[in-house]
């Protein structure tokens, strides 16, 4: 099994959306054994707290639950539990990296580098934009997870 950790900064809004939809997918297409997912932030600021509701409201108009998802940090054990870290933009790769401990090896990967045509590197953080940023970061996810999902079955059948 690939276990998927998607990272951004405060873990309440793309991080979050990004592991509801994953979810959703992995039910959707029966992938329950191959896939696992979850979300963090690389900051503390929200810890505890749930989703931002500009991402439960556009993962509902999307019929997609993540009402139950609780923020929490990157820890030195993400690094070797899950096998794939899936960064929503470069400053969270960068933390990412930067924290990354000795004797570790997961695959540490960009979100948008799986976005065709992305214009940016980086998924927009919504939290102080209006409604549409949640929809436009919605979108972005939707666009790239079908190619993630490639990705990482492809790590599943390589050898370890």
């Amino acid at each position: 099994m690939i276990r998927v950790l998607f990272v951004c900064l405060g873990n309440i809004c793309r991080s979050p959306l990004a592991h509801g939809v994953l979810r959703h997918a992995i039910e959707q297409r029966g992938l329950g054994e191959d896939l696992a997912v979850d979300s963090c932030g690389t900051s503390a600021y929200h810890n505890g707290g749930g989703s931002d509701p500009g991402s439960v409201t556009v993962a509902r108009q999307h019929g997609i639950d993540i009402s139950d998802l609780i923020s929490r940090r990157l820890t030195a054990a993400d690094y070797r539990n899950f096998d794939l870290l899936v960064a929503m933009d470069r400053q969270n790769e960068r933390d990412i990296l930067e924290r990354q401990p000795g004797n570790t090896e997961p695959h540490i990967v960009r979100f948008m580098d799986f976005v065709e045509g992305a214009g940016s590197p980086d998924v927009p953080d919504p939290y102080y934009g209006g409604a549409g940023g949640f929809q436009v970061v919605y979108e972005l996810i939707e666009a790239g997870m079908d190619p993630l999902i490639d990705f990482a079955l492809t790590l599943h059948s390589s050898p370890s």
